[in-house]
Order: structure tokens, then C-alpha cells, then sequence
């Protein structure tokens, strides 16, 4: 399995970049946000995820291991596949995405070209469970409190930081953090913790 790439930029398209590296160019299909960070660029990385199939092989980019990480969890939501899940992720980045799904923003998650509404219902229904299963079964940092945050709102920010990869106590505190600062809706709370982390 081909899990990250770094090498040369030989060239970049719409949805694609051509990097070679030990010899080998790799055409990559990446989201919007590792063709910007490639942007510019002689030499670059890519987090990746191969798909083999009978009919080819293709090789998806992300521009961070959380990017790849909500990548994994929408192609784990039955009726998407990859390609779907870049287009996600090209549609919207993680945050935002984060945070549609934590809100069960079916409209906004539905902006996204070639994504209907119900596929959308099913992705918010799936990884919100997906999701919460994964914060009650989190077991607490060391010396950090393991209370559930005050409000619903606020185990939804957690939920969604939780989603990007980051540990229930890093997103407690995080979502803390974000409180002291002013931040008082879900979507500024969510923001607020990303910058502090």
C-alpha cells in the first residue's frame, strides 16, 4: 500500500498531479486542497490511498493526514466511494465539512457538485454515529478531566475535532479553550479549537 508520496512536481491539472519520485512518476488523484498546497511548487508530499480494482488501480492525494482521515470515513458511508469522497473533500474542506456533519447540515453538505440529499442524510447519519462511538469509547489523557462538555453543542465540537483525528481530551480542552476566547455558536467554537490546536 502506498501511503504518502514526496518527490518532484512533473505537472498538476484540474484534479491531478504527476510526481516523481525513485524514478517513478505517480499520477495522483488529489483534492482541491493538496493541489493548492502543490501549487507553485518543483518538489512536494502527499498523504495517499491506493484503490485496486479489476478494472485499474488508482491512487487518491490528500494534503494531510487529517484530510485522508475524513477522506477514509466518507468512503466507509455505503454508496460513496472514492471518487465521491474527493469530490467531498474538493467541494468543502475539513472543517467545514466537520462541522456540517457534527450540525447535521444536510443543506450545506448538499452544495457539494454530484452530491444529493439523501446521499448527504446518509453520510450525516453514518459518521455522526461513527463518530460518537469513537468519543465515548476515547479514554482520557492522563491528568486531564474526562467530563462530557456542558452543553450538546459543545460534545458536538468535540465530536467534529474528534473526526479530524485529534484525541478526546485535545479536543475538550481545545473546545475550552475556545469558550474562554468568546466563542459561543457550534461553527466558532469548532474554528476557535482548530486555530488553538
Amino acid at each position: 500500500m502506498i501511503g504518502y508520496l514526496k518527490g518532484k512536481i512533473l505537472s498538476l491539472t484540474a484534479d491531478t498531479a504527476l510526481i516523481e519520485t525513485g524514478g517513478v512518476g505517480y499520477e495522483v488523484l488529489c483534492s482541491a486542497s493538496a493541489l493548492e498546497a502543490l501549487g507553485g511548487k518543483s518538489e512536494g508530499e502527499v498523504y495517499t490511498y491506493l484503490q485496486v480494482r479489476e478494472d485499474g488501480i488508482t491512487l487518491f492525494g490528500f494534503a494531510s493526514p487529517a484530510e485522508k482521515n475524513m477522506f477514509l470515513k466518507l468512503v466507509s458511508v455505503s454508496g460513496v466511494g472514492p471518487k465521491m469522497g474527493i469530490a467531498v473533500l474538493s467541494g468543502m474542506d475539513i472543517n467545514s465539512l466537520a462541522v456540517a456533519i457534527a450540525s447535521s447540515d444536510v443543506k450545506k453538505l448538499s452544495t457539494v457538485k454530484g452530491l444529493g440529499k439523501k446521499t448527504a442524510e446518509r453520510i450525516i447519519l453514518e459518521l455522526r454515529e461513527k463518530v460518537s462511538g469513537e468519543a465515548a469509547s476515547a479514554p482520557a489523557a492522563k491528568g486531564t478531566v474526562s467530563a462530557l462538555p456542558a452543553s450538546d453543542g459543545d460534545e458536538d465540537a468535540v465530536v467534529a475535532l474528534m473526526s479530524l483525528g485529534f484525541t478526546r481530551a485535545e479536543s475538550v480542552k481545545a473546545v475550552e479553550r475556545a469558550h474562554s476566547e468568546g466563542a459561543s455558536t457550534l461553527e466558532d467554537v469548532i474554528r476557535a479549537a482548530l486555530r488553538s490546536m
